[in-house]
């Protein structure tokens, strides 16, 4: 089931991102950071276990961000993550937004939900904010897609 985050998922939450950012998939958080932001979060939970997790960050009015998308190793293909993101684009019309993005190595995985590769630049500049925090700033070879809503 999709439910949004709560503040006994954080730890866990943290854990799943965590084996991602070793990889360099994703850009890691720390523990403060997902408690501050723990209501942006929506998580996959089966039998009390919580196997993928994704958020949606408000960015500017009328655009947010799906970010620290992570589905448990071993579960791709049975639609976690696609559900997650589902949530958030859901949650992003509720509230009102207009556009989507996503800075992802897997853009085949976005391309399937209809998003579409734009280029880094047509995104605004207070997104940045977190990329230089990353190891790979400022070679980022992550691929931005957007959607409109």
């Amino acid at each position: 089931m999709i439910r949004t985050a709560r503040i006994s998922d954080a730890k866990a939450i943290h854990q799943l991102l965590l084996g991602y950012s070793q990889q360099g998939q994703l850009l890691g958080r720390s523990l403060v950071d997902i408690y501050d932001a723990l209501r942006d979060f929506h998580v996959y939970e089966e039998d009390g276990e919580i196997l993928g997790v994704g958020a949606l960050q408000i960015c500017w009015q009328d655009l947010a961000e799906i970010r620290s998308l992570a589905v448990k190793p071993g579960l791709s293909g049975r639609g976690i993550g696609r559900k997650i993101v589902e949530a958030c684009l859901d949650e992003a019309r509720e509230l009102g937004l207009q556009r989507a993005f996503a800075l992802t190595y897997q853009p085949v995985f976005f391309n399937r939900l209809g998003f579409s590769e734009i280029e880094k630049s047509e995104l605004p500049h207070k997104i940045w904010t977190d990329c230089i925090h990353c190891v790979k700033f400022p070679d980022c070879d992550e691929i931005a897609l957007a959607i409109n809503l």
